[in-house]
Parts: structure tokens; sequence; C-alpha cells
């Protein structure tokens, strides 16, 4: 597993099916309503594409930890949005309204944070089979 942002590694997931079956069609849903406060369990990363140089804006789901905010990784290595994030080192995250400037990018083990994920979370984490998050620390913009 690595960080570094030329070599984004997380490993294979566990379990990813149901969570993608669930993803595809909700992700349009949620779009609209995440990173606002109707939606608080979920944000919006706004990341470049590394090779297109696309703006994207993807709803997921962001937990506020001490100095910033823990993002399940979902899908490993094939989670295209933490690719592009490690990629340009960072981006934009937007939570309940407020935008927050997002580097210092690290990929940590379920076990390494559980003590900053609420209870409802760990025993999801345990269930869905989320073994890594993101980690992402946070300014204002």
């Amino acid at each position: 597993m690595s960080a570094d942002p030329r070599t984004f590694e997380a490993g294979r997931p566990r379990i990813s099916g149901p969570i993608r079956r669930l993803a595809r069609p909700l992700g349009h849903w949620a779009l609209p309503l995440s990173g606002t406060r109707w939606l608080p369990l979920y944000v919006i990363l706004r990341h470049t594409g590394r090779r297109s140089g696309t703006a994207y804006a993807t709803p997921v789901v962001g937990l506020s930890a001490k100095d910033g905010f823990l993002i399940p990784l979902p899908f490993g290595d094939e989670t295209q949005w933490a690719r592009n994030l490690f990629a340009a080192g960072g981006g934009v995250l937007r939570k309940a309204g407020r935008e927050y400037e997002i580097g210092d990018l690290e990929v940590v083990d379920r076990d390494a944070v559980a003590v900053d994920l609420p209870a409802p979370m760990r025993l999801l984490s345990r269930l869905f089979g989320l073994r890594q998050y993101v980690r992402v620390r946070t300014s204002s913009v």
C-alpha cells in the first residue's frame, strides 16, 4: 500500500459488488444534495482527471476527522476519484455548504482510524468489507 501520488496503490477490495450496485444509480440522485446540510453523510469531491484534465464533481461519503476528513475507499486501486486526487496532490471538498482545500493525502487502514469512526460506520465498514480510507487534511477556501 502506498500513498505516493505517482504510484497510488491501495490493494484490491474484498467486497465491492454491493457498493457498486448502490453507487451507480444513487450517484446521480445524490449529486445535487451532496455537500449540503440535506445529505450530511455525503460530500462533493472536486478533482481533475489525471489523463484527460477534465474537472469532476464526485459524491462520496466523507466523515469528519480531527484535522480533515476520512473517505472510504470502496474499490481499492480501482477508485478513480482517489487516483485523480493522489495524482494532483489534492482537490476541493464541499460539506454542509462549506468548501475545503484538501491535501496531505494518505491511505489508512480501517483499524488505524477506528477511533475516529462513528460506531455505525465501524459496523458498516466491516459488513461491506471496507478496509481502507483516504485521510485528507483540510483548510477552508
